[in-house]
Order: structure tokens, then C-alpha cells, then sequence
């Protein structure tokens, strides 16, 4: 065996650099291509549509709401909440899948005028709770007492703690599986190196209390946001019915299996060392190499089929690519913590296996590559939402420190390459054998000593206690341990400098700890990537409200009822605003007398404010036309928003009455 401390003889690969560099701009220029006719998918559910829609004003109380976003929905009875003015439901808590991913749910009859709130909050098919909540009006807006949440769906300490366990999972997943890769593909001897196994074992504790804290937590995160819901075992059951559930029920049995792939691969494989066990280390080693690679696809497969890649278009591409992504990225991060920890604990480490980690890392890169090409497609669907996005922008930082990756990974083969090609005048296998060598007598030593203890030349005079011997030989007992604790000291003080002595290896500790470095930030990025709505989604969502607005027929009504409390002071006042949106306005007022025949007042004048902008009042003094009718043409409203129209009518010289409404205009 050669290790690195003493380097090995053979040759770099070269221009392995360089061409991986030209792959990339090969990759990035297929990007610009896919993006450029990139066509839209979903994923992460919008609200795209409803009726009666937001801010609409109907004459009367429909049967029924009407919801449709933009990807089917988990929906359950109370996912959807119609409140009145007065903050009671008016709805039955009863919904309706009505196909073409609309829901409805029903209205009670009676329902009395004014403003309701609409407030929804559900589950997209890609795992992540969606809310939010619109107003419409019977007869007439109203003020309302309705005070919606301000923390949105998945926010809050449960979203925080969700998040966390979030990141704990690819993390374990990453070291689990790389870790195990590492020592099967590129150092077999690794298997009996302990912090080694520290690092493996450590992935699976984590990827394990991860998923069961993300089960729990389930629960809370897709619905109420209390923290005391996580142990509401009726909530649990009803999560273990969702894909999501399955899919962490799953990947916790998976786990088991796992687990006895650690005991295998940290005993009976270490155990197979002697030439005489060579066939039944082979034999070992390709069905641990076939079982964990089964496991990994598995376990990787538990996040495709329950998240982004499940829903969309070209779901069953998608899929595979994602499960491919997932084990490139163990693969190369879970080999660079592994390598790490080899080079930073232990001087045993061979040159063969940082090449053989080398290559396998830079196949790591080129799936990367072409499956993360893929998936931008998919989740951003143009260049406007790359740039103009948080989800482009975050996938934009991604890119980056993915390229910084790559960048001090040429680093490191660098380092490697070093090693091995200045080693043609050295002896590395005569080198070695003197350094295990010196190791094995050293071993051999501290187990005699420890296994061994000297016996003390203690005389005992005949009728003494035989206590005292007793002491004696626990006395030397202490000794020899602490003889042995020494002896460890000392080797473990000879391993560090001989890990320290090769100027080449410190500097290839240094850019695998700055990968490291990279690769933990890279991690969170991407964890915070699978919780943000998608660029293309948030575009489509914003382009189906445009659309929406732009469609509305006919002008924006407004009826509002006076009574100046004269003589002949009762009637009603009708607003119709044209086209009812942002900018350029006409406006029409109607003035009827209760049995609905109009009524000729001797003033009207019409005021807008929008108090959340501090806009306004906004005074218009409508000219009268007709009996009762009055208009005023390019009446301004600067900006959509809920609005408050204050109607002052005079029926006399002394009765006259101001009437305010809310109005969603925009």
C-alpha cells in the first residue's frame, strides 16, 4: 500500500482539468438553449383563478366558492374558510373537487351584505403548504372584522424547526451514502479506520432523527403552526395517509436496512484482511456494493416521489433525474467529508484512493451538470424568472458556489498530482513497510503491556492479609494502563507529524477543508431552494391576476344606501366605475328613490382614499347630465388597492348625509 505520506509513483491524469472546464461551458451554453423554448410547468401550487373573483361585488350570495390553482391540491374539510363581515364562517366546511384542480366549498343560505374573506390554505402536490385569502362583496362592500393570521403557512417556530431537520436530512443522507461510497469505491481500508466510521454512523443517526422529527412535525407545518400539534397522534394518522407520510414512513424503513449495511461493512467486512479471505472480501464486497446501492436509491427516492420532480410536466423524467442528482451530490460531498476526516485523523490514507475519489468526484460534477440542467428547466421555465425570481436568484448563487466548488476541486487534484509525480525518485513501498512496520511493533507493544501487566517483586510474609497482594497487583495493574495511555500518546503524537510532514498533503487538507467549507453553504442554499415557490409558478401566478384584472367585463358597481333624515331623505346611490382599475377612470353616479325611480337631489360629490398608502381623499365633483344621474370622465385612481369612497349626498338645504364604503379597485 502506498500512502500519501510516503506518495505514489504513478502519474497523474492529465488535462482531466481542463477538460472539465470546457464540459461545463458546453452545459451552460445547453442551458441558455432549454431556457430559451423553455415551455411552463407546474409545481408548487398558485391560486390562479376564483369565483366570484377577488374583490368582485355580486348582487347575490353565490351557492357556492370557487377556488382553481395551478396544480392539483391536497384539500381536506376546513381547508378553505368563507368568513362574513362579522368574522363568522359562512360556509358549510364542506369541500368539493371539481376537477381541472378547482375546489368548491359551500355557503349557507341568508347570508346578509357586505364583505367576505375568502382564506385557504392546502398542501401542493410538491409537499408545501400554499395559503392566502381574497375579499368579495354581496350588494355592497363593507367594513369587516376579519383579522387574518400574519405568519403565512410553514412560517413560524414549527417552519423554522421544520427547515432545520430539513437540512439535517440532506446532510445525513450526504455522508451516509458518500461516506459508504467512499470506502467501498475508494479506500477499502478506511473501513476499519474509526473516524471514519464516526462520520458514516453520524450520517445515518442524523438522516434517521431528521425523518422522524419531520413526521412529527408534518402536522403543524402544513396546518395550524402549533408546536403542540406535533404530538396530536390523530394529525399523525391523518399525515401517514399523505404521499408526504408515505414517503418518510418509507425512508425510515429503508434506514433499518441501512443500518445493517453499517454493521456489515464496520465488522464482518473489516474482518476479511488475510490472504486467505480475499475471495470472500470480493464476494463481501459486491453485495454490500449491490445492497447499499439499492438502499441510496431507495432512500433518494423518498424525496423524488414526494416533492418537486412528483408533479409537472414529464413527472416520470423527472423522477429518475432527480433520484441521479441525489446521489451524485452524496457521492462527491459525502467522499469530500469522508476524505476530509482521512486526511485531517489519520496518516494511512493512500494516494490510489484520493485518484480513484478524484475521478469519482468528477463524474460526480458531469451528472450534476446535466441533471441540474434539467431541472432549472423545469422550475424556471425563462430567463425572466432566473434573474427577476427569489427562486432564479437563489438558483443563480447555487450556480456560483457550485463553480467555486469545482474550482478548488482542480485545486485539490492539483495537490494530488503533485504528490504522485514527484514520488519517480523516491521509495514509497520501502517507506511504507518501515513506517507499518515501526506502527505494527508499536501496537504489538501496547497490547503486551496492557494484555501483560509486569508482575511486582512483592515478598508477602506468611500470615500477612491476602488483601495485600490483592493491592500489589492492582497497583501494577494502574501502572501498566497508564503505561499504555502513554504509549498511545506517543503514537498518536508520531502519526500527526507524520501527517504534517508532507508540505503536499497540508496543502491538500487545505483546499478539501475549503470545499468542505463551500459544500455546507451549497447545502443550505439548496435546502432553502426546495421551500421557495418556483420562478416559473410565481410567474404564472402573477400573469393569471393581470389576466384576471384585464378581463373584468363591464365597470366596477358600487351601490350605497342614504338617509339624510328629512323629509324624502331615503334612497340609494349607484357608482359605476369604468373600467374600474388603475388609472384613467369614467364615472357614473345614479341616484333612486326606494320604489327605484330616480331621484333628483339637489348635490352629490364622490371622494377616494386609500388608507394603507396614505392616499388621498381624492375629491370628484361629478357634473349632472340627466334626472338623477351625474358622471365625471378621467377620474384617477393611481394605484390598485382596497379603497374607501365617501359618498356625500344633500336632499335639502340643511339634510345631507356621507355614506363611506370599502372597495377593491385594481
Amino acid at each position: 500500500m502506498q500512502t500519501i505520506a510516503s506518495r505514489s509513483r504513478t502519474a497523474p491524469r492529465a488535462g482531466a482539468v481542463p477538460h472539465l472546464w470546457r464540459l461545463l461551458l458546453v452545459l451552460l451554453a445547453a442551458t441558455g438553449a432549454f431556457l430559451a423554448g423553455a415551455a411552463p410547468v407546474s409545481a408548487h401550487a398558485a391560486l390562479t383563478a376564483s369565483d366570484p373573483k377577488q374583490g368582485a361585488v355580486v348582487q347575490q350570495a353565490p351557492d357556492q366558492v370557487k377556488l382553481t390553482f395551478s396544480e392539483k391540491v391536497a384539500m381536506s374539510d376546513g381547508s378553505v374558510r368563507v368568513l362574513d363581515p362579522s368574522g363568522k364562517r359562512a360556509d358549510t366546511r364542506k369541500t368539493t373537487d371539481l376537477g381541472s384542480n378547482t375546489y368548491g366549498v359551500k355557503l349557507r343560505p341568508g347570508l346578509p351584505d357586505g364583505t367576505f374573506t375568502v382564506a385557504y390554505q392546502v398542501v401542493s402536490a410538491d409537499s408545501h403548504p400554499v395559503a392566502g385569502a381574497f375579499t368579495f362583496s354581496i350588494g355592497a362592500p363593507s367594513d369587516t372584522k376579519v383579522a387574518l393570521p400574519d405568519q403565512e403557512a410553514g412560517g413560524g417556530l414549527v417552519g423554522t424547526l421544520y427547515d432545520i431537520a430539513r437540512y439535517f436530512s440532506y446532510a445525513g443522507f450526504i455522508l451516509l451514502v458518500g461516506g459508504g461510497a467512499f470506502v467501498l469505491g475508494c479506500w477499502p481500508r478506511g473501513a476499519g479506520v474509526r473516524p471514519v466510521q464516526r462520520l458514516v454512523t453520524a450520517g445515518w443517526v442524523s438522516l434517521t432523527a431528521s425523518t422522524l422529527l419531520l413526521l412529527l412535525l408534518r402536522a403543524p407545518y402544513t396546518g395550524s403552526g402549533k408546536l403542540a400539534d406535533a404530538f396530536d397522534m390523530a394529525k399523525l394518522g391523518d399525515v401517514l395517509n399523505t404521499k408526504t407520510g408515505a414517503a418518510l414512513v418509507s425512508r425510515l424503513l429503508l434506514l433499518a436496512a441501512a443500518a445493517l449495511f453499517i454493521a456489515v461493512l464496520f465488522g464482518a467486512y473489516v474482518k476479511r484482511e488475510g490472504p486467505d479471505q480475499e475471495q470472500e472480501r470480493k464476494d463481501l464486497t459486491f453485495g454490500l456494493a449491490i445492497g447499499g446501492t439499492v438502499v441510496a436509491i431507495g432512500i433518494a427516492a423518498t424525496w423524488a416521489l414526494a416533492e418537486h420532480a412528483s408533479t409537472g410536466i414529464q413527472a416520470g423524467i423527472a423522477m429518475p433525474v432527480d433520484v441521479l442528482h441525489l446521489l451524485a451530490v452524496a457521492t462527491w460531498l459525502g467522499g469530500l467529508a469522508s476524505l476530509l476526516v482521512a486526511l485531517f485523523r489519520t496518516s494511512a490514507v493512500e494516494a490510489r484512493a484520493v485518484r480513484r475519489f478524484s475521478t469519482a468526484a468528477f463524474t460526480s460534477v458531469v451528472v450534476l451538470a446535466a441533471t441540474g440542467t434539467y431541472q432549472a428547466w423545469r422550475q424556471v421555465g425563462s430567463w425572466s424568472a432566473l434573474t427577476g425570481t427569489t427562486y432564479g436568484q437563489l438558483l443563480l448563487v447555487k450556480i456560483g458556489l457550485v463553480a467555486v466548488l469545482v474550482g478548488v476541486a482542480s485545486l485539490s487534484r492539483r495537490w494530488t498530482g503533485r504528490i504522485t509525480a514527484e514520488a519517480a525518485g523516491h521509495a514509497p513501498e520501502s517507506a511504507t513497510a518501515t513506517v507499518v512496520e515501526q506502527r505494527g511493533a508499536q501496537q504489538e507493544s501496547s497490547k503486551q503491556s496492557v494484555h501483560k501487566p509486569r508482575k511486582a517483586s512483592v515478598t508477602v510474609p506468611a500470615g500477612d492479609a491476602p488483601g495485600d497482594g490483592a493491592d500489589a497487583d492492582g497497583d501494577d495493574t494502574r501502572r501498566s494502563a497508564q503505561l499504555a495511555r502513554q504509549q498511545a500518546a506517543v503514537d498518536s503524537a508520531r502519526e500527526k507529524r507524520l501527517r504534517d510532514a508532507d508540505p503536499h498533503r497540508s496543502g491538500l487538507r487545505r483546499s478539501v477543508l475549503t470545499e468542505t467549507a463551500v459544500a455546507v453553504v451549497l447545502l443550505a442554499v439548496t435546502t432553502i431552494l426546495t421551500t421557495t415557490e418556483p420562478g416559473r409558478t410565481e410567474e404564472e401566478a402573477a400573469g393569471a391576476t393581470a389576466a384576471a384584472a384585464a378581463q373584468r367585463s363591464g365597470p366596477l358597481q358600487l351601490k350605497v344606501p342614504f338617509d339624510t333624515g328629512g323629509t324624502d331623505g331615503k334612497g340609494t346611490v349607484q357608482l359605476d366605475l369604468d373600467p374600474g382599475r388603475s388609472g384613467s377612470n369614467t364615472l357614473h353616479v345614479y341616484a333612486k328613490r326606494p320604489n327605484g325611480s330616480a331621484f333628483d337631489v339637489p348635490e352629490v360629490k364622490i371622494s377616494f382614499t386609500l388608507e394603507s398608502k396614505d392616499v388621498g381623499p381624492l375629491p370628484v365633483a361629478p357634473d349632472h347630465i340627466a334626472t338623477g344621474h351625474w358622471t365625471a370622465s378621467g377620474v384617477q385612481i393611481p394605484m390598485a388597492g382596497n379603497w374607501k369612497v365617501a359618498v356625500t349626498v344633500r336632499t335639502s338645504d340643511i339634510d345631507q348625509i356621507t355614506v363611506k364604503k370599502n372597495v377593491q379597485i385594481g
